[in-house]
């Protein structure tokens, strides 16, 4: 055994490598922090990029970059694929190789074709596409469009033309008849590298921070920004792996309904259509309409009855069994919910516990005499709220994954149960490591003699090691036994030791 680690196993057997230092190894960040101060040279290196490679002008550039959402790997592979000239055509960039040639003088009169009027030739302006017109009708045009939110791809005035106008050409003209839409318009443009680029979200932070996000890599992942907020880089909302972005969409719009009490509960008159609710009694139920129903299967029927039948109803079979699979769905769902609420109130309540941590480290280190490390009470704060969150996302995970929204058709019933119970055993044992661990945090360990402050302190780093492995365990659960053999794709956030990604900034 070394003086940094070594080997435990757990109350369950569970053997697990127990490390002051988080076990994975750090290969910087893979993604940045966008300030509005380094937003503009963020865009000019993948601008300088596409203009190296296929010696563009910034213009043409930026007009490629924001069709293919300045993705410069996707310019490289259409450019590879396709050709340069499809590259250019799908992107509605003309590129003139010589200037427009003209045996006029400046003074000389041309007549423009939108407004018919004859102005001076230096008064009119052609474009990339070749068509030309006069200064006043480009600028009206570009008024609206701006106005209306298209700054980013202005595109030619002229009937069925395509091309994207200069931007240099369009801040000429629109800065000498309003210069502070010509600024707009300037930000617009300088903006479009995070509103079109699927790379790059803003925080959503509120109020809002002002800052960025870039990712490297992938897009289904966890990101922390400079501001502390850790969100779900694909959807923007918090992090909730190991549930799915569409799996979360369904779950908040299913809690936000709060209809499954009703369905459990109450019934609709097959007349009226109101809600019923039944307190008691026998399976005939009327409506203060004054229609008579089966409470049974909702059917309509007369009013002579006994307790256990109605004169001349017979419940339909398929009416009966689709109730049955409502209530059983119901109860599911309820019981997935109770447990995500509770572990969201016990997230809420650690990441209090975490700040409060903080102020006893603090504490302690004032009265000691000499420099003692108290990272270990961090790493056991961090790991706590980390897998936390994750054992909370893993009840809409699992309400879906073994429900019949996403597997339905892919997995037999008995293969879906083999699954779910390979699942809920590895839920079920970072459940009740969690729950250890937060009660070990939570005790006043910094207030205990010497001897029970080091049992104390081993506890916790060894129940940090155990939490980690155990959430990674889920994970590898979730990616081998469940997803594997699945011909739709689910994407879900990777397992990340220390977390979301934290953001760092651009060099």
């Amino acid at each position: 055994m070394d003086s940094d680690s070594s080997d435990y196993y757990d109350d369950d057997g569970i053997d697990v490598e127990v490390s002051d230092a988080d076990s994975e190894s750090p290969n910087g960040s893979s993604c940045k922090v966008i300030t509005k101060e380094c937003l503009l040279a963020a865009q000019r290196e993948d601008l300088q990029k596409v203009m190296d490679l296929l010696s563009l002008t910034e213009h043409h550039a930026r007009t490629l970059l924001i069709h293919y959402r300045w993705d410069v790997d996707n310019v490289s592979e259409v450019l590879v694929n396709k050709g340069k000239d499809r590259l250019y055509e799908e992107a509605c960039v003309t590129v003139r190789k010589n200037g427009r040639s003209s045996s006029l003088q400046s003074s000389s009169l041309t007549t423009c074709e939108v407004c018919m009027e004859e102005v001076p030739v230096n008064k009119m302006t052609t474009m990339d596409c070749g068509h030309c017109f006069c200064n006043n009708c480009w600028t009206e045009h570009f008024l609206v469009k701006i106005n209306e939110g298209q700054s980013r791809r202005i595109s030619c005035m002229a009937h069925k033309c395509n091309v994207v106008c200069d931007e240099g050409k369009i801040r000429i003209n629109v800065g000498e008849k309003d210069p502070d839409l010509a600024e707009k318009f300037d930000r617009y443009i300088l903006e479009s590298y995070i509103e079109d680029n699927k790379r790059v979200k803003w925080c959503p932070s509120v109020p809002h921070c002002g800052y960025a996000i870039r990712v490297e890599y992938d897009e289904f992942c966890e990101v922390e920004c400079a501001c502390g907020v850790q969100f779900c880089f694909s959807c923007s909302s918090e992090a909730h792996s190991p549930c799915s972005c569409k799996m979360l969409e369904l779950w908040n719009q299913k809690t936000k309904d709060g209809m499954d009490w009703i369905k459990i509960n109450t019934k609709n008159c097959p007349k009226c259509h109101k809600t019923v609710e039944k307190h008691g009694g026998c399976n005939l139920v009327l409506c203060i309409c004054g229609q008579p129903f089966c409470w049974l299967c909702g059917g309509a029927t007369g009013l002579r009855h006994n307790w256990t039948s109605i004169h001349g109803h017979t419940c339909e079979e398929e009416h009966m069994a689709k109730a049955a699979r409502a209530k059983s769905d119901s109860l599911r769902y309820m019981h997935h919910l109770d447990r995500f609420k509770a572990h969201i109130d016990s997230l809420k309540a650690e990441t209090a516990l975490k700040k409060k941590l903080q102020s006893k480290i603090l504490s302690m280190e004032a009265r000691d005499k000499q420099i003692v490390d108290y990272s270990w009470v961090t790493n056991g704060a961090e790991r706590l709220v980390i897998s936390r969150r994750i054992l909370s996302y893993s009840y809409p995970f699992a309400y879906f994954m073994f429900g019949d929204v996403f597997v339905s058709e892919q997995m037999t019933k008995d293969k879906r149960i083999i699954k779910q119970n390979l699942f809920e055993q590895q839920q079920q044992q970072v459940e009740s490591h969690i729950e250890k661990l937060s009660l070990f945090l939570a005790e006043p360990f910094d207030e205990y003699p010497e001897d029970k402050f080091k049992e104390s302190k081993m506890k916790i780093i060894t129940l940090t090691g155990v939490m980690d492995r155990l959430c990674k365990n889920l994970y590898d659960c979730i990616d081998n036994e469940i997803l594997l053999d699945l011909g739709t794709t689910i994407n879900i956030a990777p397992y990340r030791s220390k977390g979301a990604d934290k953001a760092e900034e651009i060099d």
